[in-house]
């Protein structure tokens, strides 16, 4: 495993450059293989975990539920804030910005990038409490995708590329959960769900997140600095992707299936939250309907 992992990081260094010293003995970031393998297990719970609960009655999972969503959307808005005081601080441009330009500022970006990192693999809960409520139509490829590409990318940034223009996509993220995660925290609790009306302007906001990121990553590349080009090349075509999917999620859940799906689905919830979001539909009405015909479930 040592030979393996010290000729990954030959590949890595010969493909990428040399590495940040700045992250060496930071949890998870000083080889790729646990990062690797945590996907890899992710992937296989996505296939196997449905099969598991095919004959099983399904978990509502609601108080675990409430709790995940709510310290999901309190790590955001800590990432988020402590993301712009560290611009802030640093004097970060907006157009262009290196990797080793603004000092201590520098540092306060990479530890709350860490966070941001370590997120994703926590995010992956996402898709396990689909698979306890049997809501298994909700993992999308969109949502795989997103959950475990993220995960893997960020350790790469991490190792290379920890702070600098690296900053923008994330803060805008990080916004983009307190709103989401706080929207799916207030659905868990049922006599919430009548008040919640804008589960569509979050879909329309991460949209607008890409595209954002796309333009200030553009930037750096028309008015180059001290950050590696080909990182920048990299950002844009993963947004664009990004862009298809949630494009195309966006039109079949809003515009093809609209009016139908407010009809027939008005009380739908996804990771406790009304109707879609982020690539997934998710529902306890629909588990709650699901369940009906069967003997009482574990909760």
């Amino acid at each position: 495993m040592e030979h393996f992992d010290a000729s990954l990081s030959t590949y890595f260094k010969a493909l990428l450059g040399p590495r940040d010293t700045r992250v060496k003995g930071w949890f998870l970031l000083d080889n790729y293989i646990p990062t690797f393998v945590c996907t890899v297990i992710y992937l296989l719970i996505v296939w196997l975990g449905p099969k598991y609960m095919k004959n099983k009655q399904p978990f509502s999972c609601r108080g675990i539920l409430v709790v995940y969503n709510l310290g999901l959307t309190l790590l955001s808005l800590y990432m988020f804030c402590e993301l712009v005081t560290g611009v802030w601080q640093g004097s970060y441009n907006f157009f262009c910005q290196g990797t080793r330009s603004a000092g201590e500022s520098d540092m306060k970006i990479i530890r709350v990038l860490w966070w941001y990192y370590f997120s994703k693999l926590i995010e992956f809960m996402d898709t396990f409490f689909f698979i306890l409520r049997k809501n298994n139509h909700q993992i999308t490829v969109l949502h795989v995708y997103h959950h475990a590409t993220m995960f893997n990318i960020w350790w790469f940034v991490m190792n290379w590329v920890p702070c600098g223009h690296s900053y923008f996509g994330a803060t805008l993220n990080s916004f983009i959960h307190v709103l989401m995660y706080s929207y799916y925290g207030l659905s868990s609790v049922p006599s919430m769900r009548p008040y919640l009306w804008w589960k569509k302007y979050i879909t329309q906001g991460q949209l607008v997140q890409f595209v954002l990121t796309i333009i200030q990553t553009s930037c750096g590349v028309i008015w180059p600095c001290a950050f590696p080009l080909g990182w920048l090349y990299f950002q844009i075509g993963y947004m664009i992707s990004l862009i298809a999917l949630f494009t195309n999620f966006y039109i079949e859940t809003y515009n093809k299936k609209g009016a139908s799906r407010r009809r027939g689905h008005q009380k739908d919830h996804q990771n406790g939250s009304v109707t879609a979001v982020n690539g997934h539909t998710n529902s306890f009405s629909s588990l709650e309907n699901n369940a009906k015909p069967r003997k009482q479930r574990k909760d």
